[in-house]
């Protein structure tokens, strides 16, 4: 594993706007993965405390003073800002951005060639998972029509030390996104659902609960990362015939229905809401 970056015989400077929640996890997996050495990272955020309270925790890191500073002072952005602030902070930093530079945007509803109708440099669309945090879990990759080889390959190495990259096509982007990224939030809450019915039902306690279904998603998780089975045969072991199990699994089947059918017509109705109301937001043209 790396902890420096390089790229044409000197270290890459990698800029940070946005230190908000994704933008904190992606700061420290990269460090804590060993991407990058803080010392080549550079933060800005609107609000100034909370990239003070990233430097508490890897002092070497570079405070910058405004998104221009970090144009100017880095190789590789990343824009890590809301969908409707990714246009206003791209246009702000492009006078200062050079061909050689590369931008990168974790927002789903902007994919990477209409934000290069107004960077004049590569550019990446890379949307993290909160499981990246634990140095686990996907990150998605698209590319831009003008991103380099050079860059394509250095930010897949850089994610690689973090996370499994997979470049995905843009149709599949929202659906992609939902299991990878709003997945952990999806799965928490049923998790949490579950708990919540043992503690109400029986006599067990919620902190014994809690710590029980815990180890278990681990443990499945393992399970599935040692290939040892899939979902549906994972099923069939522990199901068996006339069983505890299978009273179990039948109520949920009864129960849920077409609940994740429901979930993923939702979040892709909002994903085009959300792509139709930043349509204005794209020039075609570069300023």
């Amino acid at each position: 594993m790396r902890n420096r970056s390089l790229q044409g015989g000197r270290y890459v400077k990698i800029g940070m706007i946005g230190t908000g929640n994704m933008g904190k996890i992606l700061i420290e997996a990269m460090v804590e993965g060993k991407a990058i050495s803080p010392e080549d990272l550079f933060i800005y955020n609107r609000t100034k405390t909370k990239a003070l309270d990233i430097k508490k925790s890897y002092p070497a890191i570079n405070i910058s003073a405004n998104n221009q500073e970090i144009a100017k002072n880095t190789d590789l952005i990343f824009l890590c800002v809301k969908p409707h602030d990714t246009f206003s902070v791209a246009k702000l930093i492009a006078p200062y951005l050079k061909s050689h530079q590369c931008v990168v945007s974790i927002t789903s509803p902007i994919n990477p060639i209409q934000l290069e109708s107004v960077l004049p440099c590569s550019v990446a669309r890379i949307i993290p998972s909160i499981t990246n945090r634990a140095l686990a879990g996907v990150s998605l990759f698209s590319f831009g029509n003008h991103c380099t080889d050079q860059w394509k390959t250095e930010l897949w190495m850089m994610f690689e030390n973090f996370s499994t990259p997979l470049e995905i096509e843009d149709s599949i982007t929202r659906v992609a996104s939902d299991i990878v990224s709003c997945g952990p939030a999806f799965f928490s809450y049923l998790t949490q659902r579950f708990i919540d019915g043992a503690v109400e039902e029986t006599n067990i306690d919620e902190q014994t609960a809690t710590k029980l279904a815990s180890e278990m998603l681990i443990g499945l998780g393992e399970l599935l990362k040692k290939e040892i089975y899939t979902l549906p045969t994972l099923q069939e072991k522990v199901n068996v015939k006339g069983g505890i199990t299978g009273e179990g699994l039948n109520i949920l089947e009864q129960q849920l229905g077409d609940i994740f059918n429901q979930l993923f017509q939702a979040t892709q109705l909002k994903f085009e809401d959300d792509q139709s109301s930043l349509k204005h937001l794209v020039s075609g043209t570069k300023e």
